[in-house]
C-alpha cells in the first residue's frame, strides 16, 4: 500500500561544503503526520531530498498546485517525473484518490515529483540561492501528510478535505468580502473624483445589503506607477479624505500597495537587495520596521483592506510560470542568511498582518501560496484577468477558480480576480457568465467598473449578483475539471450549469 507516513527509503542533503558530516536529519511520526527536522553546526544547507519507493503500475492522473499564482495552467496531467508539484498533489487512481502534501507554513519550499517507482520530495532550504547557516539550530523542515480517499468520495470533496487537513487554522475575515477594484478599467489612471464615482457605483449595487461592499483603490494613487513612495499624488488629494468619503457612503475603503518596491531616496542602500536597485530586503530588521510603519499609516488613514502585491516577484526575481524546478535561481542572498527563504517570507507576511492590529484585512497578490495560508485573509490565486481581453479572463480566471476552489476557506478566501467592464470592449454577455460563476462560487466577487457603464437591465442583474456575493453561501463544484482546464460544467447547490466560455 502506498504511504509516505514512514521514514523515507532514502534521503540526501546537499550543502555548500563538500562534506555534510555535521548535518543531522530527524523523522517524527505522530497523529498521521511525518515531521522532518534538520540541524547543522557549521555546514550551510541548500537542499534536502526525500524518497519513498513503491510501484505505480496503473493508469493515474495527477493534479498539483503552483508556487504562487496560477497562470491558466492548472489541470490533471499524466504520470511524469519531469512535472513538479509544489506543496501538494492529488493522484487519481482507478479505485482511490491519493493526496500527498505538506502542512501550510513549512520552513522550506517543497515540491514533489512522482514517477512509476515512487515519490520524491524536494526541500529547498536556501537563503536566496546560498545555503542557510543554521549554526547548530534544529529546523522543522516540513510536516508531510498523506490521505487515501476511496472511490466513493467525490474527487472535489477529497481535495477540499485535504486542504483543510493541510491548513486546519485559516485566517478568515469576519464578514464576506466583495465589491469593486478600479484596476481593470482605469489601469492606474484615476483621481479623487473618479474613485468616489466608482464607490458610488458600489453603493448603488449593494443598496439595502447589510454586509457592505469594499472599494479597493488599486495602483495609481501614489506619485510613481507601480512603486513607492507611498504618499498621495495630487490627483487623489488626500488618502484619508478618500477613506472618510467612502465610509460616509457606506462603502468600505481598501487600497493597493507594492511594499517591497520603493525608490525613496531616504531609504538606505543597505536595506535593498544587491541584485535589484530598488527592491527592499525583508530579512533586514529595519525594512520590517519600515513596512510595519507603512501599514500602520494606511490603517490610520482608515483603510479596512490592504492588498499587497508583487512580493514573490520582488523577492525571488521571477513569476511562478518561469520556474520549472526550484522557485529561485541565480546568485543572490538575503541580508540574513541564518534563516531559510521560507522563514524570511513568513516573517515578512506576519509583519504586515501584525501591523494592522486587527483593523484591516490583508489581501495577498503574487504571494507564495502555501506560506500565505494563515497570514493573509484573502489571496489572489491566479494571474490577472482583463477589462479588454475576454480570452485572458477566461484563461486565468476560470482556471484558477476551478482548480483552487478547494482551498477556499481552508487556506484563505480564494480571490479568482475581477470582472472588468469598459464600454466598447468585452461584451456584457460574456462578463455576465464570469460574474455569475464568481457570485455563486462562495468566493469573493470583485468587479472593475466605472459608474454609468451598466444599462438598466445590466444594473438589475449586477444587484442580484451582489446580494448573492454578500452572503457567499453557495456551494459550487467544477464537474469536468478532470479533463477540461477551463471547466464549463458546474454544479451550484446541486443544480447543473453549463457555461459557454467560447460562445
Amino acid at each position: 500500500m502506498m504511504t509516505i507516513l514512514r521514514q523515507p527509503d532514502s534521503y540526501r542533503v546537499i550543502t555548500e561544503e563538500a562534506s555534510a558530516s555535521d548535518v543531522k536529519v530527524g523523522f517524527s511520526l505522530m497523529n498521521d503526520a511525518l515531521t522532518v527536522s534538520l540541524s547543522a553546526e557549521t555546514s550551510r544547507v541548500k537542499f534536502l531530498t526525500l524518497r519513498w519507493n513503491f510501484s505505480i503500475r496503473e493508469e493515474v492522473s495527477i493534479l498539483g498546485d503552483t508556487w504562487e499564482r496560477s497562470y491558466g495552467d492548472l489541470g490533471f496531467t499524466p504520470l511524469s517525473p519531469e512535472i513538479i508539484h509544489p506543496w501538494y498533489f492529488a493522484m487519481r487512481c482507478p479505485n482511490a484518490t491519493e493526496c500527498v502534501g505538506v502542512s501550510v507554513q513549512p520552513n522550506a519550499f517543497v515540491h514533489f515529483t512522482v514517477d512509476c517507482e515512487g515519490i520524491t520530495a524536494h526541500c529547498d532550504l536556501r537563503a536566496g540561492t546560498v545555503g542557510v547557516a543554521l549554526n547548530g539550530r534544529t529546523l522543522d523542515v516540513a510536516t508531510f501528510l498523506h490521505k487515501t480517499y476511496p472511490k466513493t468520495v467525490p474527487l472535489f470533496d477529497a481535495l477540499s478535505d485535504f486542504c483543510h487537513i493541510m491548513s486546519p487554522n485559516p485566517l478568515l475575515p469576519k464578514e464576506k468580502v466583495y465589491g469593486g477594484n478600479n484596476w481593470y478599467y482605469a489601469y492606474g489612471n484615476s483621481s479623487y473624483e473618479e474613485i468616489v464615482s466608482d464607490a458610488t457605483l458600489q453603493k448603488i449595487l449593494a443598496e439595502g445589503l447589510e454586509n457592505r461592499p469594499f472599494m479597493v483603490i488599486d495602483d495609481g494613487w501614489q506619485p510613481k506607477p507601480c512603486q513607492g513612495p507611498w504618499v498621495t499624488n495630487e490627483r487623489y488629494r488626500d488618502m484619508k479624505e478618500v477613506a472618510d468619503t467612502f465610509k460616509a457612503m457606506g462603502v468600505r475603503p481598501g487600497i493597493w500597495i507594492r511594499p517591497l518596491c520603493d525608490d525613496s531616496p531616504e531609504i538606505p542602500n543597505e536595506w535593498r537587495f544587491q541584485n535589484y536597485n530598488n527592491r527592499l530586503d525583508p530579512s533586514h530588521p529595519e525594512v520590517l520596521k519600515h513596512l510595519a510603519s507603512l501599514v500602520r499609516t494606511i490603517v490610520g488613514w482608515g483603510y479596512e483592506l490592504i492588498k499587497h502585491d508583487f512580493s514573490a516577484f520582488d523577492i525571488f526575481g521571477a513569476w511562478g510560470f518561469q520556474r520549472k524546478h526550484y522557485f529561485t535561481d541565480g546568485n543572490w542572498s538575503f541580508y540574513d542568511t541564518t534563516r531559510t527563504s521560507a522563514e524570511i517570507y513568513k516573517t515578512f507576511l506576519k509583519t504586515l498582518l501584525d501591523a494592522t492590529d486587527g483593523k484591516a484585512y490583508i489581501l495577498g497578490c503574487n504571494c507564495v501560496s502555501h506560506l500565505t495560508a494563515g497570514l493573509c485573509h484573502i489571496n489572489r490565486t491566479g494571474d490577472d484577468t482583463s477589462g479588454t481581453d475576454w480570452n485572458r479572463t477566461r484563461k486565468m480566471g476560470v482556471n484558477t477558480l476551478a482548480f483552487r476552489l478547494c482551498q477556499n476557506n481552508a487556506f484563505y478566501m480564494v480571490d479568482a480576480d475581477c470582472a472588468g467592464f469598459i464600454k466598447g470592449n468585452i461584451p456584457f454577455s460574456r462578463n455576465k457568465k464570469w460574474v455569475e460563476l464568481l457570485a455563486k462560487s462562495g468566493t469573493p466577487l470583485f468587479i472593475s467598473a466605472p459608474n454609468g457603464v451598466f444599462d438598466e437591465e445590466e444594473l438589475a442583474f449586477m444587484k442580484k449578483m451582489y446580494k448573492i456575493a454578500s452572503l457567499q453561501e453557495n456551494v459550487a463544484i467544477p464537474v469536468d475539471f478532470t479533463y477540461n482546464m477551463t471547466p464549463a460544467l458546474w454544479t451550484i447547490d446541486g443544480v447543473s450549469y453549463d457555461f459557454d466560455w467560447f460562445e
